[in-house]
């Protein structure tokens, strides 16, 4: 018979979990609790106190077309930098994959971009792609005024785009590695016998039983594209929201109306906002998505 492990002090317990406790406490229902006080009242002109109007924060945010136009900009940036990403990392993991030489380098030298904090990573790329001192700066003396992110607003998201996906490409490559390495050598071999080359073998063996690490990377991409610390930081660097609000992502739009502007009541109204559109989207993935998943 196995034996339990039973501690007479209850006491011992409740000191145990209290760090984790206090952290949730800190980190998530505190900020929660006082973004929802934020978002349903305003604060008066010269202070004291705060005065409840209920929806109107929310109605204000709604009625705003700048609102909006970082909403579009968002789900630009969301969907095309997590399909880049999944792309990119799926091509590397296929190819690493292969028992070829210099197989295993490969592998460290792939998940390092994802060590990498996102603000060094658009430094380096502000400079890489800058128009003027950059190594695209050698194309500009030959095209004048051809790449010109801070002035063009489909360059300037996908300068972003492309920053982000190169950040996130060693997460998934991991993931997908991973996976790959778990599917039974027998399927892969026996299709080989039967003539199908790598690409056959890749559509109808591998890809179907890489949906449910497909399923999960979507989500967690897609949730870190849009209230990410990564997303804050690339935008913060690389354009600050700009030119004309083209990559005024929302997660930038809270913090640029919170911090600089001084709307706490708008920035925590946008803020609930932004959660209950992750959870739709979330929901959405899980009620129609996950079916066409595979776990077996």
């Amino acid at each position: 018979m196995e034996k339990r492990a039973v501690f007479r002090a209850g006491s011992l317990a409740y000191l145990l979990i209290l760090p984790q406790l206090l952290l949730v406490f800190v980190f998530f229902y505190w900020p929660t609790g006082a973004a929802l006080y934020w978002a349903f009242t305003l604060e008066m002109p010269w202070g004291g106190g705060n005065q409840w109007v209920g929806l109107e924060n929310f109605s204000a945010v709604l009625n705003d077309a700048k609102y909006w136009s970082s909403v579009a900009a968002s789900c630009v940036f969301a969907f095309a930098a997590t399909a880049l990403a999944l792309a990119q990392a799926l091509v590397l993991a296929l190819f690493v994959d292969r028992q070829l030489r210099g197989s295993k380098s490969f592998r460290s030298f792939y998940v390092w971009p994802y060590a990498v904090a996102a603000p060094a990573v658009s430094l380096a790329f502000r400079f890489i792609f800058a128009p003027e001192t950059g190594l695209v700066a050698f194309v500009n003396q030959w095209w004048p005024g051809l790449w010109n992110p801070s002035i063009n607003g489909a360059q300037a998201m996908t300068l972003v785009v492309l920053c982000f996906a190169w950040k996130w490409i060693g997460y998934n490559f991991i993931f997908l590695l991973a996976a790959l390495q778990s599917i039974p050598r027998a399927l892969t071999e026996a299709s080989a016998m039967d003539g199908a080359g790598p690409l056959r073998r890749m559509l109808d063996i591998q890809l179907p039983l890489l949906t449910p690490t497909f399923f999960f990377l979507l989500v967690i991409n897609l949730t870190e594209s849009f209230v990410g610390a990564d997303s804050f930081g690339i935008v913060d660097i690389l354009t600050e929201g700009g030119p004309a609000n083209a990559t005024n992502l929302l997660v930038y739009k809270i913090y640029s109306d919170g911090f600089k502007a001084l709307d706490y009541s708008g920035a925590a109204a946008q803020s609930i906002i932004l959660m209950l559109l992750v959870m739709v989207l979330t929901f959405i993935q899980f009620r129609w998505v996950e079916r066409r998943v595979h776990y077996k």
